[in-house]
């Protein structure tokens, strides 16, 4: 492992290491290669939200794998799903687990605006950057996309084994190769950008959740076409999270077909017992006994 490192860990802001935050259950004899980058140091132009992306692939996976880009909920960190993101390397897939700009959320913002399209706007401006009509606002180097961008054109250069440059052909995303997936806020950005873009697959944990008050109807958002098929979308949420009935429902609304969902019910382990006042939302992606369920929903790569 000495030699990889040496050999491609060149920079410090990218690293590789061992399988020490993998799962025995899902790990196999192949090492994984993990890396860690920085956002500022793909484009100078970004500043905040700066916790190193993670990155993770089976080196022996072809090059046609396609790519799992997992956005963390609000405030939390790619690291912070690392057995799952694990997991999901082992199906044959890509993935990168990216830093964006995820506070405030959208629930703490839109429920209560009096703008139908706000929580459009919002997601919008936070995925493409280029929404003024939003209540929040990013510059365009902060936008998903053009995080999502520049660390894949610093891949391509630091990493030539990964064969980042495929899911950029001429410069510009390919998201018929891309899977966008993520928890809570994550999951939010996922399925407005499968909306907008016909992506590889969309798998959601437990959102959206985007609503108004004091109706609680959906965003319509939610209800509006969809550049990505029903058949590539899959979900799931815990039946003991406190919106379980509105996530349910937008799912429903989503046009998820019911067999690509699963409805998780695990007690929480003793770690995560006292975590907030929603413990069971962020618990689907930290729980290795969801593995099964886990594998469903991703698949494998093709």
């Amino acid at each position: 492992m000495r030699t990889r490192q040496q050999t491609l860990g060149v920079l410090a802001t990218a690293f590789f290491c061992t399988t020490s935050l993998m799962s025995p259950r899902i790990s196999n004899a192949a090492q994984p290669v993990l890396l860690s980058v920085r956002p500022s140091a793909t484009d100078s132009d970004i500043r905040d939200y700066d916790e190193p992306h993670y990155i993770v692939y089976d080196p022996e996976t072809t090059s046609q794998a396609q790519l799992v880009v997992f956005l963390p909920g609000t405030l939390g960190k790619p690291s912070n799903a690392s057995l799952l993101l694990g997991m999901v390397a082992k199906q044959g897939y890509r993935v990168i687990g990216l830093e964006y700009d995820d506070a405030p959320a959208v629930a703490w913002v839109c429920p209560q605006n009096p703008s139908p399209a706000c929580a459009a706007h919002f997601r919008q401006e936070r995925i493409f950057g280029d929404d003024s009509h939003a209540v929040v606002h990013n510059s365009t180097a902060d936008s998903i996309v053009n995080r999502l961008t520049k660390l894949l054109a610093y891949l391509s250069r630091h990493d030539s084994k990964g064969n980042w440059g495929s899911y950029m052909p001429n410069g510009e995303l390919d998201w018929s190769r891309i899977v966008v997936s993520g928890p809570s806020q994550g999951a939010g950005m996922a399925a407005y950008m499968a909306k907008k873009e016909s992506v590889a697959r969309v798998v959601l944990f437990s959102s959206p959740e985007d609503y108004l008050e004091p109706s609680r109807a959906l965003a319509p958002w939610i209800s509006g076409p969809s550049a990505t098929p029903p058949e590539r979308w899959f979900a799931e949420y815990h039946r003991r999270e406190n919106h379980a009935m509105l996530i349910s429902r937008a799912y429903a609304t989503l046009g998820i077909p019911p067999n690509h969902i699963r409805v998780f019910n695990l007690d929480l382990p003793t770690v995560l017992q006292g975590r907030g006042d929603n413990p069971y939302h962020g618990s689907t992606i930290r729980v290795s006994g969801y593995a099964p369920q886990w594998i469903f929903l991703f698949g494998h790569s093709p």
